[in-house]
């Protein structure tokens, strides 16, 4: 953990599968047309964010938290998907990952793992905890963080107006210094 330097929440992260790097104003086009496939977000809090306006909104907000990364094919560079780092939390040393998507075509495979193990192993640089927000019914995210080692830590707060939790939440903890 290097504590003393400021944390660089859009970095350049690249693996053997995937390539992060930080969201552009420019990527609108590219991410949107990832993400217009209806059974991405057919589990997901929000199930027509596939839809243009709705997407908007969600890419503008991933603009505007400072930490929002678009994910490349490491073989073809076609824009496959996004994270973000947000909520960091310097006394705690916490960090939040979440609105992650992958395009259908890279499910089922390593990348989402690789893709959290980079955002994991760079957080870990000034984190002692990540965690990660994910769709309470989203069943097959949450068992992608159990697959990475993430503990289900409960449900989160249900937003303003709603009746029940629509998240529950993983944590992970930075590896025993050796």
């Amino acid at each position: 953990m290097n504590a003393s330097s400021p944390p660089d929440w859009q970095p350049v992260l690249e693996g053997r599968l995937v390539r992060l790097r930080p969201l552009r104003a420019d990527d609108f086009e590219a991410l949107h047309a990832a993400a217009a496939d209806p059974a991405i977000w057919a589990l997901h809090p929000e199930p027509t964010r596939w839809q243009r306006e709705v997407f908007q909104r969600f890419f503008d907000s991933g603009l505007a938290c400072g930490g929002a990364l678009v994910a490349h094919d490491a073989a073809t560079g076609a824009v496959i998907g996004s994270s973000r780092y947000y909520q960091w939390d310097e006394p705690a040393r916490h960090v939040t990952v979440g609105y992650t998507f992958l395009a259908r075509s890279h499910w089922g495979g390593a990348v989402n793992a690789e893709m959290k193990r980079l955002m994991l192993d760079h957080a870990f640089r000034w984190a002692r905890t990540v965690w990660f927000e994910v769709g309470v019914a989203n069943w097959r995210s949450r068992r992608a963080m159990e697959k990475i080692g993430g503990r289900l830590d409960g449900e989160m707060p249900p937003p303003p107006g709603a009746t029940q939790a629509t998240s529950v939440r993983f944590r992970i903890d930075a590896p025993a210094a050796s």
